[in-house]
């Protein structure tokens, strides 16, 4: 049991022992010398003594605890951190050897081995950034040939959850809702009818065609189903005359091969590197949420820990009401901009689409959470996703002892936030999406390999935020 509280805790507990051992360790001595004195009337000396003793014990103690949890616990448990995040969260600034001046040589050996270990790895990485640039190269041929052919082309698992998108098929998806990675395709098209049409191709063996509605109902797209030969899944191709492709769509080629692999454990059981991650933002008419409004939403995808390119919203919203000076200096929005943009029920809406079966993060959750609250009642939305904070992550991997703001923890994990995109919805998402994938790995390293253990250790920080994620009964 000891083993799953933090050292800072235990060091507590182990300076309460002392003054228990020691309170009881004088109480005794007391009250044997008052038995061997044999004078009752020394009795109110005797207790008088033993009261004097047990304050004197504890004021000591505490005292001594205090000078040690700030010089000791504290630096042990930041440099901890920072070797984590050094090892596994990609930063790469050196270990600031004044937060741990009382360590001893502690710090400068741990900086040292940072050193040998980087130098060791230097040539490796050098190597890997070679072969990264040799495939992102043909990545692109590869995604400017797909391109200009006008065709709209979509990769499947075999559970229909989007695997690969071109630029035209983004371009078709995107007239039923944002297209992401992951997503399964009931959300774009007619679930039966595509199953039906799946199951007709897995007995033929062969490609089909069929004739599916979208799910919204709006349009019924000519396709084609095309088995992926030995490998698992299939290929939807969409008729470049029915799905009206824009000649002008310019997104990248999307795509994670790993989603081939179903995932049938609840989301709890999964591993954070399997999750999918909706990080979002918003800057809004004021501070208070059940009375103000949001102007403007940013949100980004994070698939198996990385950020997916092109999967992004930035909207505008039109709050309904004038922004008060004192909130457009802060993010820089104005009546004039927002005037036309969609209303708040519009982005709402949108953006529960862009995280349906995904984990919603952001930073200092509860706020920005509490606006889509608001109005998920009235709009027949219901926000049941699991959710997580950057700053009770941070509190988790850094301690509750450090600053936990956007920025500090930008600072602490290498991330730049670029000056004209702070307080803007989609760059404060954005930074807060590094941040995250950063974090993802050292959590694994700490021992939370799932969302389930990382929501648990998020709890024993309540006192900082509140927690978001219902408790099973």
């Amino acid at each position: 049991m000891l083993a799953r509280l933090s050292l800072r805790i235990r060091i507590f507990l182990f300076f309460c022992l002392i003054a228990a051992a020691s309170i009881s360790a004088v109480e005794c001595a007391l009250w044997i010398g008052y038995g061997r004195a044999g004078k009752p009337e020394l009795f109110d000396a005797f207790v008088f003594s033993g009261a004097l003793s047990l304050f004197a014990i504890l004021g000591i103690t505490a005292g001594i605890w205090l000078l040690f949890d700030e010089n000791v616990a504290k630096p042990i448990e930041r440099l901890a951190a920072g070797l984590r995040a050094r090892a596994h969260g990609g930063v790469t600034s050196s270990l600031d050897p004044e937060a741990a001046r009382y360590l001893g040589d502690l710090a400068p050996a741990a900086s040292s081995l940072l050193g040998k270990l980087g130098e060791a790895n230097l040539s490796t990485a050098e190597a890997i950034a070679r072969e990264t640039t040799r495939l992102e190269a043909e990545k692109a041929r590869l995604t400017t040939l797909l391109s200009e052919v006008p065709v709209a082309t979509v990769m499947v698992s075999p559970d229909h959850r989007i695997v690969l998108y071109d630029a035209q098929a983004a371009s078709v998806l995107s007239q039923i809702a944002p297209a992401r990675l992951g997503a399964a395709l009931g959300d774009y098209l007619e679930a039966s009818t595509l199953e039906t049409a799946y199951g007709k191709m897995v007995r033929s063996g062969q490609e089909i065609a069929a004739r599916i509605t979208g799910s919204d109902g709006r349009q019924t797209y000519g396709l084609r189903l095309k088995p992926l030969g030995d490998a698992a899944g299939y290929v939807l191709i969409f008729d470049s005359a029915e799905a009206r492709i824009a000649p002008e769509a310019a997104r990248p080629l999307i795509y994670d091969f790993g989603l081939l692999n179903p995932v049938v454990r609840k989301i709890e059981e999964r591993r954070l590197s399997d999750l999918s991650f909706a990080v979002f933002d918003t800057e809004t008419t004021g501070l208070l949420p059940h009375k103000d409004h949001v102007v403007q939403l940013g949100a980004l995808r994070v698939l198996r820990g990385r950020i997916v390119d092109g999967e992004a919203l930035d909207l505008l919203v039109d709050p309904g009401t004038p922004i008060p000076q004192a909130s457009t200096k802060v993010h820089g929005i104005t009546d004039a901009m927002v005037k036309g943009a969609p209303d708040f029920a519009t982005v709402s809406r949108t953006f529960h689409h862009f995280s349906r079966d995904a984990v919603i993060v952001a930073h200092n959750a509860p706020f920005d959470m509490a606006f889509l609250h608001r109005e998920a009642k009235r709009l027949d939305l219901s926000w049941d996703h699991p959710v997580l904070d950057t700053v009770l992550l941070s509190a988790v991997l850094f301690g509750a002892s450090v600053p936990h703001t956007l920025d500090a923890l930008c600072d602490r994990l290498d991330v730049t936030i670029p000056t004209a995109l702070r307080h803007t919805a989609l760059g404060d998402a954005r930074a807060t999406a590094e941040v995250l994938c950063r974090m993802l790995p050292m959590l694994e390293a700490r021992g939370f390999a799932t969302l389930g253990d990382v929501i648990e250790q998020t709890r024993a920080h309540g006192r900082l935020l509140e927690d978001l994620n219902p408790v099973d009964k």
